[in-house]
């Protein structure tokens, strides 16, 4: 019998450790997995080199952390359709942070950038242990609008000199344009022809390929899938006409040898000079990845009636990013593009993300050899299309129409991004949102009310015809009592007394307040006392059970006990002053 329950506990264990997916995986999702997965692994292919160019590392490195991430995330995420990987944003991060640090392609930069997916990883671990999931909303829309919109101008404007086969010295975007500039003249014809006809022809497939394959009788989803598979196209016709007619002898720069072979699985060596190196640009990493994932895989869920867990998704890309550590990979993160058009291409479960994974591995292990005479100029004409997309004039549009402060955030941490640095554009975005949030916290709405007549209704006096009493000031807070605007409401009832010196009474209605702080409650106790000395009665109607429960215990609670009301028509219709 105990050996039963042995083996009964052991077998519960062991289906815990399954993911839900496949517990209740059904036949007919298998081919539109097998499709996607596919599918993926094609678009996947340029991506996974290409991103590898633009983070500074070997090629290799790229199809590395295009393996073992996705069956990580596939077994711990939460997302039925996000399609993990190398993307530009975490590839420019990662060449940003390691830069000075080291040459890049170098044996060292290899080994900080799996150091930094490890110490990314890790953190996104604890912070799922922790059941932080909630950072996933730490950054405002526009915020992360801007910063994902200046990084994309970034990335494009660095990408030029490859597309015109030029070496460009010094750093930052100014001197990126000037160096552009001065370097045109001397831009290598046959590298030039080679990627400009990429970017053409890559650009022509995403504005007009799906349209024109539909104009012929093509189904709309097949013809925009195709359209996406323009960057494989590509790469197999660039690296055939360059090796065919050997244009790498004649200056076109190559990927060269790329290893074949499955990467070795081990643990990276630690040092703590590396440790206290990278921690902050693995924080700032870990945190716009996690991020971006979430609301690619949040959006994507909602056309099918999916929920996502952003605590579930810190352990899926947090288990993604060690994977790709200990596979010899850099920072990955879920792919707007590639999720799209893994859901497109009928994916109903992260087994899509297995087979891509499988697939991959196929192609590193028996194909790496053909990308020999594959061009940069390729990859940067493919990087180029990939991130112009990503600048989002629309969010900027319509945040400057609803809300110009959001709308000056966006401005500003573009401009942070492309002219200052960014890690350091990420950190001036938190520090707007924050500070964003507490500007607002610290203006709140407060309105005068009255009662709309025959009713217990009551309403803001500029809004409504409503009534009002000559000793009685209304005043409903709209926003929790903290700090930041504790003497704003303050300020406001002093205006409001010198407007009426009739008054008598003075109620607050707290039905938004879900919390006082500290600083709340000791004006609010100085102030009852500055107004009682005046012969006015502070009181509250509306309080919230929280609120009303802390309230009691304090020596405000005390003084106010009678003066509390469950109803703002009952205070209203009050005929006595309690003290």
């Amino acid at each position: 019998m105990t050996n039963s329950v042995a083996v009964a506990e052991c077998v519960k264990q062991l289906t815990a450790l399954v993911p839900l997916w496949c517990r209740g995986y059904q036949r007919a999702w298998l081919s539109g997995d097998l499709v996607a997965g596919l599918i993926v692994t094609v678009m996947l292919i340029p991506q996974s080199l290409a991103y590898a160019m633009l983070a500074g590392l070997p090629p290799e490195v790229g199809l590395y952390a295009s393996m073992l991430p996705l069956v990580a995330y596939a077994i711990f995420g939460s997302s039925m359709t996000l399609a993990v990987g190398p993307v530009a944003v975490a590839s420019l991060m990662t060449a940003s942070a390691l830069s000075s640090l080291a040459v890049p392609g170098s044996p060292d930069y290899v080994a900080m950038a799996v150091m930094l997916a490890l110490l990314s990883g890790t953190m996104l671990f604890v912070f799922s242990m922790l059941r932080l999931g909630f950072l996933a909303y730490f950054l405002s829309h526009p915020v992360i609008s801007g910063f994902i919109s200046g990084s994309a101008v970034v990335i494009a404007l660095g990408q030029l000199q490859y597309l015109f086969g030029l070496k460009l010295a010094g750093d930052g975007v100014i001197d990126t344009i000037a160096g552009l500039i001065n370097g045109l003249p001397q831009a290598h014809l046959t590298t030039t022809t080679i990627g400009l006809a990429a970017l053409a022809f890559l650009f022509f497939t995403r504005q007009f390929l799906s349209r024109l394959l539909t104009t012929f009788g093509l189904e709309s989803r097949t013809a925009d899938l195709m359209s996406k598979l323009a960057p494989m196209v590509v790469v197999i016709v660039s690296t055939v006409v360059v090796a065919h007619f050997d244009f790498d002898a004649a200056g076109v720069s190559v990927v060269g040898h790329v290893p074949a072979g499955l990467p070795m699985l081990a643990l990276p060596q630690l040092s703590w000079r590396s440790i206290s190196l990278l921690w902050v640009p693995a924080l700032l990493i870990a945190l716009v990845g996690f991020v971006e994932s979430v609301s690619v895989a949040q959006s994507l869920a909602l056309k099918r009636g999916q929920k996502i867990t952003p605590d579930r998704e810190l352990l899926g890309i947090g288990a993604a990013n060690l994977a790709s550590a200990f596979s010899g990979g850099y920072p990955v993160t879920g792919g707007f593009a590639r999720s799209v058009v893994n859901f497109s291409a009928g994916a109903h479960t992260p087994f899509a993300g297995i087979v891509s994974a499988a697939l991959m591995a196929m192609v590193v292990a028996g194909f790496a050899g053909l990308f020999y005479a594959l061009p940069h100029a390729v990859l940067a004409a493919t990087i180029i299309v990939a991130v112009v997309a990503l600048i989002d004039v629309g969010t900027l549009k319509e945040a400057w129409r609803y809300d110009r402060a959001d709308a000056a955030s966006l401005l500003l941490t573009f401009a942070g991004v492309v002219f200052w640095g960014v890690e350091q554009g990420i950190v001036l975005g938190v520090v707007l949102s924050l500070g964003l949030l507490v500007w607002r916290s610290s203006r709140p709405h407060m309105a005068v009310v009255g009662r709309v007549p025959g009713t217990e209704h009551f309403r803001n006096i500029d809004r409504y015809d409503v009534e009002t009493l000559p000793d009685l000031i209304a005043l409903r807070m709209d926003e929790s009592l903290f700090f930041a605007n504790a003497h704003a409401l303050e300020e406001k009832i002093e205006s409001l007394i010198a407007l009426h010196p009739e008054t008598r009474r003075v109620l607050l209605i707290l039905s938004a307040v879900n919390r006082l702080d500290a600083t709340a409650l000791d004006v609010l106790t100085a102030w009852e006392e500055t107004l009682a000395a005046r012969g006015i009665a502070l009181q509250f109607a509306e309080v919230k059970g929280p609120v009303l429960d802390r309230l009691r215990g304090t020596h405000l609670g005390a003084r106010m006990k009678d003066r509390i009301f469950l109803s703002t028509y009952q205070a209203f219709t009050e005929k006595t002053v309690n003290d």
